[in-house]
């Protein structure tokens, strides 16, 4: 409280005092006790009501303890059971938890990880994959501000991510990494890695490489095999020593029939061999009959060209020329679908070829296209002319029926350079983007699909979406989500199948260490999307001939059902929307593949080397007596006093407001009742 607020308040005093000695004690020789009682009550009130207009501050300071945290981060993955550290690792957790004196010193957090990190306390030993340095990020973000040692338990074994014992670069808390398993070097041949491409086409050969490794001290031989069903397509013998332990075998498969072909690849294991799982990878490949061909026709250069070629080749299934509008005159008909850059007056022959061919194709203006020209040329759309360019950025139109998109943050992304003014169509179109200026949403498509006299065409009124490809990549340090949006719409574009209510989008084969995830969209009768629908998913086992029914969650633009607990198997399936008695059929495979028991041994070196980096320190599951000393005689790791100071305006202070209340009824009470009033 300042000096100026307490001088008002004693001014305040003797004025409140004054004015009720005035009232009460002027002009009166002696003073009775009713008197002064009155005069004391006229005083509380007047003085109560001078402390609110002068409103002082009350400090009020409280003092807190705040214990550091303890965060115990288990390995979910099941290598841990493949290891047989189950019950070690739930042993030494119950004893962590049940120690008094960590409990006194700690607030003691549980976290499971594999895939993501989880906050809970019962650990199954399931998950089929482990991002140790994933978990460290989000730790970061958990545990920024306070003390936080964090005991992780696990067998150091990460099947994807970034590398993890330099994670204290992200997370600066201590780790004291807990290590299941054990340090012995087993003799083991593997497949460390087998690498093929997904799709094949027709009557063509397709490669296969594999890296194996062979880990021991005498000189071995085996025999590499690859069948398909019972048949033996490649095998090779294959000799090792410790110094020469790894071969790189590269060989083709022809690709005779269409469909999905599974193989099975294998290192014939030795006779003292601990581990012979990883020695077989199972792989698949899609034989496709044809692949489609795209022309690009533009008359300039411009980076839009590159990015687009790209992102749609990033398909195999998909070849793009890139042409001028005269040299794609004589082969016109190598290609399901034409995609125009920029149209002009050049481009007047091939408009006429594609016409006369029913070509589908997709239109993209930008600054430089001849809007004369196509206003008569083009009788499905024109667009205003106004001489003048404007930058549009994009907003999803989520009721977009023809096929799923996925929002990958459009409204982020840089604004497209067009030509200003509105489209008209002549006939129904669908809007995937819609125009926005400033973060004003415009009725205006910037990219559109619509059919008509059976070809399918797309317009996008904007030039410059190599930028987009760029700015996905920033976020997603990939290409993909980009190319995959492209991808769709080149797949939609290229097609003449009729538009369906119901779409479905399931991958032909899934690895057995993937989340195997079928997504769909149903549509109203006027092709919007419908939340109402109730979808189910009915799956058999071709093998067994099991049948499985799932329903369908709504998540936010589509429907999705997680099927990674099916077991590897060919499956059959029928998606039923119930109330229109609408379905879809289909077919997947999912391949047996674990790549949690491709390990021995925990990864000893890189979780001794994440505890000095931390400045923790490793301990293995069966030698952890040292562990709870440590942590509780560590001087790093105390418990913090912290003093809060709140400033409290006395206006806010309710019991002055009783005390006004009071003192002025108990006066009139008084005075009332000696008839005073």
């Amino acid at each position: 409280m300042s000096y100026t607020t307490l001088l008002f308040i004693v001014i305040a005093g003797i004025f409140a005092l004054l004015l009720a000695g005035f009232q009460y004690k002027w002009n009166k020789k002696s003073m009775s006790k009713l008197n002064m009682l009155f005069l004391f009550l006229r005083f509380v009130t007047v003085f109560s009501v001078l402390l609110l207009l002068i409103n002082p501050k009350l400090e009020q300071i409280t003092l807190s303890t705040i214990k550091p945290n303890l965060v115990i981060a288990v390995d979910n993955s099941n290598s841990v059971k493949y290891l047989k550290q189950d019950v070690a690792t739930n042993r030494l957790v119950e004893n962590l938890k049940a120690s008094k004196s960590l409990n006194d010193k700690f607030n003691m957090e549980t976290y499971t990880l594999g895939e993501k990190l989880k906050a809970s306390n019962s650990f199954e030993f399931n998950e089929k994959q482990t991002n140790i340095e994933a978990a460290f990020i989000q730790l970061s973000q958990i545990y920024k501000q306070t003390i936080s040692p964090t005991i992780l338990i696990t067998d150091g074994n990460q099947t994807y991510g970034n590398s993890y014992e330099f994670s204290h670069h992200n997370y600066k808390q201590p780790i004291y990494p807990i290590i299941l398993g054990d340090t012995v070097r087993y003799t083991d041949l593997k497949i460390q890695q087998l690498n093929v491409n997904k799709y094949a086409y027709l009557k063509n050969q397709f490669p296969v490489e594999t890296i194996l490794v062979f880990n021991g001290e005498t000189a071995v031989n085996s025999k590499f095999v690859v069948t398909n069903g019972n048949n033996v397509v490649y095998s090779e013998i294959i000799n090792f020593t410790k110094q020469n332990n790894s071969k790189v075998v590269n060989f083709k498969l022809p690709a005779n029939s269409a469909g999905v072909h599974a193989y099975k690849a294998q290192l014939e294991p030795l006779n003292n061999e601990k581990n012979k799982t990883n020695n077989l990878k199972n792989f698949a490949i899609e034989v496709i009959d044809q692949k489609t061909k795209i022309a690009l026709v533009s008359d300039m250069v411009h980076p839009d060209l590159g990015a687009l070629k790209k992102s749609i080749e990033s398909n195999e299934q998909r070849s793009v020329s890139l042409l001028n509008s005269n040299n794609i005159l004589k082969q016109i008909n190598d290609f399901q679908l034409v995609i125009i850059y920029q149209p002009n007056n050049k481009f007047n022959k091939l408009y006429d070829a594609l016409n006369l061919e029913n070509k589908n194709r997709f239109t993209i203006i930008g600054t430089k296209t001849d809007l004369n020209f196509l206003k008569s040329i083009n009788k499905t759309f024109t667009h205003e002319i106004t001489n003048q360019t404007e930058s549009y950025q994009a907003e999803l139109n989520k009721n977009y029926a023809p096929f799923i998109i996925e929002d990958i943050n459009f409204e982020s992304f840089p604004p497209l350079n067009s030509q200003y003014g509105s489209a008209a169509f002549s006939i129904p179109f669908e809007t995937i983007l819609n125009k926005t200026i400033h973060g004003i949403s415009k009725t205006d498509p910037l990219l559109a699909t619509f059919e008509t006299s059976g070809r399918r065409e797309a317009v996008l009124f904007g030039e410059n979406i190599w930028q987009w490809r760029a700015q996905s990549y920033l976020d997603n340090k990939s290409f993909h989500p980009f190319d995959d949006f492209i991808g769709k719409l080149i797949q939609y574009v290229a097609s003449n199948k009729q538009k369906s209510r119901l779409n479905i989008e399931n991958e032909s084969f899934y690895n057995g260490n993937t989340n195997v995830i079928i997504k769909a969209e149903f549509f109203d009768k006027n092709y919007e999307f419908d939340t109402r629908e109730t979808l189910t998913i009915t799956v058999k086992n071709a093998v067994t001939n099991e049948s499985k029914t799932f329903p369908l969650i709504l998540n936010n633009s589509n429907y999705q059902v997680d099927l990674s607990s099916l077991p590897a198997a060919d499956y059959s399936f029928i998606v039923i929307a119930s109330k229109e008695n609408i379905s879809k059929t289909g077919r997947f495979k999912i391949l047996e593949y674990n790549v949690e028991q491709q390990f021995l041994n925990a990864d000893v070196t890189k979780l001794q080397q994440l505890a000095t980096n931390s400045q923790g320190e490793s301990f293995f599951v069966n030698n952890t007596e040292r562990l709870i000393e440590n942590l509780l005689k560590d001087n790093r790791f105390v418990t913090i006093q912290k003093s809060n100071k709140n400033s409290l305006p006395l206006i806010d202070w309710k019991y002055l407001l009783i005390i006004i209340t009071l003192s002025l009824s108990i006066e009139w009470f008084l005075r009332k009742y000696n008839g005073l009033i």
